[in-house]
C-alpha cells in the first residue's frame, strides 16, 4: 500500500516550513489541507506560502478557489484524493500538511460525504434566525439535538452550524453519528501521520510575533482591497485575522485592540488544534520547540524508514 506523509499541528507551529524541508529528502510534493489557504487573494492573513518560500516544491490546494466560492471539506476530500493519485503516477512522496482537522480526518478516516437531502426551505429559516437573532440561538439548537457536534463547531461558523441542523431534521440523526457511520470504509493508502508539538509558551510567542509579521506585510491593506470586492459577511471573511481587521475598518474598535484580538483569537485557534489532533489515531508527536530542522527531519526519516 502506497504511503502518504501527514504533517499535522497547531497554527504557527512550522508545518510548512517543515514540510518543504522533508519534500527536499524525500522527493515529496506538498497537499496544503489548510481551509483558509485554498482563496485567492487571502494571501497574509493566512499565513500563504510565497512561491519564494517554496522552494521549487510544488504545492496543491491552495489559490484554488475566489473568496465568495463555496467550497466544503467533502470537496477538499475528493481534490486531495485525485492529487495523492498524480503524485503517486510521478514517481513522487504525498505530503499533507495543514491544520485543518476535519480536512486531515476526511482523508485518513476516508469519510464517506454522500449527501444528505437538501432542505432548502428549512436552511433559508435557518439563515434567517442566524440574522434576527444572532449565531448563538442557532448554535443552541444544535446542543439540545446534537451536543456532540456543538462542542466542535463554533457558534460563528454558522454555514456548519446550519448543515448539521439540517442533517438532523433530514434524517433524524445527528450529523456526528453520520460521520462515525461514514468510516467503514478503509484508506487506500497508508497514512503516517506526525503532529508538531512544542512548548506552549513558545508557540504562543511565535504566534504573537507572526500577527506582528503579518500586521508588517500589509494585512490591513489586504483586507481593505477585499472589502472592495466582495461581502464581510462572506464566510472566508470570518477567518481569524480578517473578521478583527473588518472591525477595526468599521471603528467597532481600534486597530491596536483589533491586532490584540488576532493575537488571542489565534491562540485560542491553536489551543483546539492540539486538542484535536491528540483524538487522532496512529499520530506520532514531534517535538519540534528546541530542535533544529535537520534533527527533526532525521527523526522523521527514521520514523518511516523503521516501519512506522
Amino acid at each position: 500500500m502506497n504511503k502518504v506523509i501527514v504533517i499535522a499541528g497547531p497554527t504557527a507551529s512550522g508545518k510548512t516550513d517543515l514540510a518543504i524541508k522533508l519534500a527536499h529528502e524525500i522527493n515529496g510534493e506538498i497537499i496544503s489541507a489548510d481551509s483558509m489557504q485554498i482563496y485567492r487573494g487571502m494571501d497574509i492573513g493566512t499565513a500563504k506560502p510565497t512561491m519564494e518560500e517554496r522552494q521549487g516544491i510544488p504545492h496543491y490546494l491552495i489559490d484554488i478557489v475566489d473568496p465568495d466560492e463555496e467550497y466544503s471539506v467533502a470537496h477538499f476530500q475528493r481534490d486531495a484524493k485525485n492529487c495523492i493519485k498524480e503524485i503517486l503516477n510521478r514517481g513522487k512522496v504525498p505530503i499533507v500538511a495543514g491544520g485543518t482537522g476535519l480536512y486531515i480526518n476526511s482523508l485518513v478516516y476516508n469519510i464517506n460525504f454522500s449527501e444528505t437531502t437538501a432542505d432548502w426551505e428549512y436552511r433559508k429559516q435557518l439563515e434567517e434566525i442566524a440574522r434576527d437573532k444572532g449565531p448563538e440561538e442557532l448554535h443552541r439548537f444544535l446542543q439540545k439535538v446534537d451536543p456532540v457536534s456543538a462542542e466542535k463547531i463554533h457558534p460563528n461558523n454558522i454555514k456548519r452550524v446550519i448543515r448539521a441542523l439540517e442533517v438532523f431534521k433530514t434524517t433524524g440523526k445527528p450529523i456526528s453519528q453520520h460521520q462515525l457511520e461514514s468510516r467503514t470504509e478503509k484508506p487506500e493508502y497508508e497514512f503516517k501521520i506526525f503532529g508538531l508539538e512544542m512548548d506552549r509558551k513558545i508557540l504562543y510567542e511565535r504566534i504573537n510575533k507572526r500577527v506582528d509579521k503579518m500586521m508588517e506585510m500589509g494585512l490591513y491593506e489586504e483586507v481593505e482591497g477585499l472589502l472592495e470586492k466582495y461581502s464581510p459577511d462572506l464566510v472566508s471573511l470570518q477567518g481569524i485575522g480578517y473578521k478583527e481587521i473588518i472591525s477595526a475598518i468599521k471603528g467597532e474598535y481600534s486597530l491596536e485592540e483589533a491586532v490584540e484580538k488576532i493575537k488571542l483569537n489565534t491562540r485560542h485557534l491553536a489551543k483546539r488544534q492540539i486538542t484535536w489532533f491528540k483524538k487522532t489515531e496512529n499520530l506520532r508527536w514531534i517535538d519540534t520547540g528546541n530542535t533544529e530542522t535537520r534533527a527533526i527531519i532525521k527523526k522523521l526519516a527514521d520514523n518511516l524508514n523503521n516501519g512506522y
